[in-house]
């Protein structure tokens, strides 16, 4: 099972994305929000565990604290998978709450494991993801907005005292104490995401639960009769639901994706948005589009001897990169980023070369088995997946045959990048950093000042004279204000 948090500078430049973007884009989901909360009565509601009381003023839902009881959650009666998730709370500074997501409930005891740890769950106890509502401003924690893991796994986001710290000092900005604040949610396919008063907080992949119910919380505050009444508020809860299409046709978004603000990167019928690494127009001969496939054709091997790669028309700084390759026996590919046109390519030694592919970061697309390249370099790090003769990707992926399509998922968050193979994560690394150094220093990069570590670049598909087909190009950028 694949937890993973979504960061730069390990995690924290996250943070500091999220306080340089205190607003989220317009954006005109697909499906309209609707109200969980009928405003009348708590009709589709369930309440489980403990018996905290929750009662209507208004418009709004109030849960009222109760000693000697555990944490009580109001559920709803429906479960929901793909959504985006919305509303506002207003919490005694006392108390501590969430938003359950993802949950279940059951009537018998459960057994999971995660981690390689066996989780009992009890008959009866709420499970699953929890929105955190934390408005600690006397000890200044401020964690409201981060993904605790209810009655299995702990924290997921912040985990880590400098994740943590950082994490404090973002919510001092954001969290308005005494006042009602807002929070969004998406929560589509293995990504979760979570926005504080219009800046992003969270942001992970995990794949425990993908469908439940939503439950508000009331935390239970054992004999603490000073907390005894002690409220937690929420009003305007409404919820975007996406379904899963039965099939998705190649290069098309789903409703869910457009609402998430996710683009195709390549339209899947033209040329439009890309260009020669060295030139202004698109190759003219080398690369074909057919059936909606992008197909670099052979030409005897060599590294951007005959059509040479190709680059977007954009620059790029932050941003998750999803597409689907195709290899032919003994192919040789890749999908590089950050990648600098203006730099001379150089050779297997890292002197300059008369020929050969544009500098960048490379997600190494390589037939293992077959071709030579895999055991050169150090420790793997030529291999399927790793970045290219820097850091070996994982010895337990799992890529699919060849001839066969397989899924590949690029993560940049500042400085943290992600490398993902058919839904696995294969590597994680930071730039800049003294074991990232290290590894230049050790490459055929050695000789390019500061490689990888320049602030954006454009996105490429190898031309390396072996046919591979690319299809499924997508891209999420973070929310602009």
């Amino acid at each position: 099972m694949n937890t993973h948090t979504r960061a730069g500078l390990s995690r924290a430049t996250l943070l500091a994305l999220a306080l340089a973007s205190l607003a989220l884009a317009a954006i005109a989901p697909a499906q309209k929000a609707a109200p969980l909360f009928n405003g009348k009565n708590l009709d589709g509601w369930v309440q489980r565990g403990g018996q905290a009381a929750y009662r209507i003023e208004g418009n709004e839902i109030v849960g009222v604290s109760t000693p000697n009881t555990p944490n009580t959650f109001l559920c709803t009666a429906s479960d929901y998978g793909d959504f985006i998730l919305e509303y506002e709370f207003k919490a005694d500074q006392r108390l501590n709450s969430g938003v359950q997501i993802r949950s279940e409930c059951f009537d018998t005891p459960k057994e999971i494991t995660a981690g390689g740890k066996t989780i009992k769950i009890p008959a009866g106890r709420v499970h699953g993801y929890q929105i955190e509502i934390d408005p600690d401003v006397p000890r200044a924690r401020m964690w409201s907005a981060g993904i605790y893991d209810e009655a299995r796994r702990g924290w997921l986001f912040p985990k880590g005292k400098q994740e943590e710290a950082a994490f404090s000092a973002l919510g001092r900005t954001l969290f308005k104490p005494d006042a009602w604040n807002h929070v969004r949610v998406e929560a589509i396919g293995d990504s979760i995401k979570t926005w504080l008063n219009g800046a992003l907080c969270a942001d992970i992949i995990d794949a425990m639960t993908p469908r439940g119910f939503i439950a508000l919380q009331v935390h239970g505050i054992g004999k603490d009769t000073k907390k005894d009444g002690a409220q937690i508020r929420w009003r305007n809860l409404t919820l975007t639901e996406f379904s899963a299409p039965a099939t998705i046709a190649p290069n098309t978004l789903t409703p869910a994706e457009k609402a998430t603000g996710w683009r195709l990167l390549w339209d899947g019928k033209t040329t439009d948005g890309w260009r020669s690494a060295k030139a202004d127009a698109f190759p003219a001969k080398g690369w074909i589009i057919k059936d909606g496939v992008l197909t670099i054709l052979a030409a005897k091997g060599a590294e951007s001897a005959a059509a040479g790669d190709i680059i977007t028309r954009e620059r790029y700084r932050d941003f998750e990169l999803r597409l689907e390759f195709k290899m032919t026996p003994r192919a040789n590919s890749g999908v590089k980023y950050f990648v600098q046109p203006n730099l001379d390519p150089i050779t297997g030694s890292g002197a300059k070369a008369a020929v050969g592919s544009a500098i960048g970061l490379e997600y190494q697309i390589l037939d293992d088995a077959l071709h030579p390249d895999a055991r050169l370099g150090r420790d793997g790090n030529r291999t399927l997946a790793s970045l290219y003769d820097l850091i070996p990707s994982s010895t337990g992926k799992k890529p699919n045959p060849i001839g066969e399509w397989n899924a590949a998922r690029i993560i940049v968050r500042g400085n943290h990048i992600e490398h993902w193979l058919n839904g696995e994560k294969v590597i994680e690394y930071n730039r800049g950093t003294p074991a990232f150094r290290d590894a230049v220093v050790n490459s055929k990069y050695k000789n390019i000042p500061n490689f990888g570590e320049w602030p954006d670049g454009h996105i490429l598909l190898q031309e390396h004279g072996d046919e591979v087909s690319y299809r499924n190009i997508k891209i999420l950028l973070p929310k602009q204000k």
